[in-house]
């Protein structure tokens, strides 16, 4: 019997894992007729489908009634839309990129951004006034960082953050026309960005990832190309900085949801890398991965045919009692925690270390200057189930 779950709806968005329980309870994996895809609901099934060589990331066009070329330019590209020999190949060259040194450089200016915006939100909360999280520090903060990675000038960072909003609505399951739009007018925008961006690396090279990945060649002296390298920056904004506003946005609504782990933080900072990992998974920013079958093969004793495609439901994942002990308690020094919000298998987030120190950096940095942080209002929760967060978050500081 096909799954009757409609993602879209407004109670599944606010909170979805009600319902990941009581799919859990039928069966592992289940077929959506609405999303012709199969979905999973356990640990052991999603972190198959992330797994597994015969189930995977093949791009094609959303619509091609309507092209957007742009749009596709940075997705063909992808080392997270290929898979090998493809993917080995662009995976080992932007992996040899960042193993020179760039997470260890910005370990510091990480921590100087995030205290910079912490004043700012100190400022605008002085007196006892409500402060919106989002936009003050949760927001700003992984744009700055994606942007001193790449080397993008201060008074260009305005600029990404309105072109990652636009151009990751397009991985929901309702698009309206004009969000399409805007969609491949930002991908063109930021393409011409970045190509800008490369032809004065190559020139003036920098300490940056662009110039590092310019010069980056494999064992036979092949580099990127630059659309490859264009898409590689592009994806680095768009799942680097949108998955870490929501894990901040999410984790920080847990936080002040559950006065006793808050204190029990604030008590011992020593919890934070944990405490980072169990924001990630009880409230995942990403909930849905696509994977295609390229021939048959079973997941959770299902047969996934040549051709159709399985959704791993990551906050299904998270929450999966088989895996986690009591997985709908909130706990911030859970000791046993192998969530699959970076991923699984060759697709593992290729940028996790630098979202790890920023997220730690982040919080480790909100409850060192805020010991009276607490909630003014309700968050509001963004209204798309895919990438899940709050697009508003207000406090008090004082």
């Amino acid at each position: 019997m096909p799954l009757d779950l409609d993602l879209t709806a407004s109670a599944v968005v606010d909170d979805p894992y009600p319902y990941f329980a009581a799919a859990r309870t039928d069966a592992p994996v289940q077929w959506h007729d609405g999303l012709g895809m199969w979905l999973t609901f356990t640990h052991a099934a999603a972190n198959a489908v992330l797994r597994s060589r015969s189930l995977g990331r093949l791009w094609s066009p959303r619509d091609p009634a309507q092209p957007m070329p742009f749009f596709e330019l940075i997705h063909v590209n992808s080392l997270l839309e290929n898979e090998p020999p493809t993917h080995t190949r662009l995976r080992r060259l932007v992996a040899g990129a960042f193993a020179r040194g760039h997470v260890e450089r910005l370990r510091p200016r990480i921590a100087e951004l995030a205290d910079r915006l912490a004043s700012d939100v100190a400022e605008a909360g002085a007196e006892g006034g409500i402060v919106d999280l989002i936009p003050l520090y949760a927001e700003p903060l992984p744009v700055q960082v994606i942007a001193e990675l790449l080397g993008v000038p201060e008074s260009d960072w305005p600029l990404l953050r309105p072109w990652s909003n636009a151009i990751v609505k397009m991985y929901e399951y309702a698009v309206t026309d004009a969000q399409r739009e805007a969609a491949e007018r930002a991908s063109r925008e930021f393409v011409e960005y970045l190509r800008d961006l490369v032809a004065r690396r190559r020139t003036q090279p920098g300490e940056d990832l662009v110039t590092s990945l310019i010069a980056e060649t494999d064992a036979h002296g092949t580099r990127l190309s630059e659309d490859e390298l264009v898409t590689t920056c592009t994806l680095l904004l768009n799942a680097g900085h949108e998955a870490t506003v929501n894990v901040v946005g999410n984790g920080m609504t847990a936080l002040l949801t559950h006065g006793d782990q808050l204190s029990r933080l604030r008590a011992d900072p020593a919890l934070v890398p944990g405490a980072v990992e169990e924001l990630i998974r009880f409230d995942s920013p990403l909930q849905l991965f696509e994977r295609t079958a390229t021939a048959d093969t079973e997941v959770a004793g299902v047969l996934v045919e040549s051709g159709t495609k399985i959704a791993a439901l990551l906050g299904a994942a998270n929450r999966d009692p088989a895996v986690f002990a009591e997985p709908e308690r909130f706990d911030v020094a859970r000791a046993d925690n192998p969530h699959l919000g970076f991923g699984a298998g060759i697709h593992f987030c290729v940028g996790a270390p630098l979202a790890r120190v920023e997220l730690q950096a982040s919080l480790a940095t909100l409850l060192r200057r805020f010991p009276a942080l607490a909630l003014a209002e309700p968050p509001q929760r963004r209204p798309e189930f895919v990438i899940r967060g709050v697009r508003s978050l207000p406090v008090t500081v004082h």
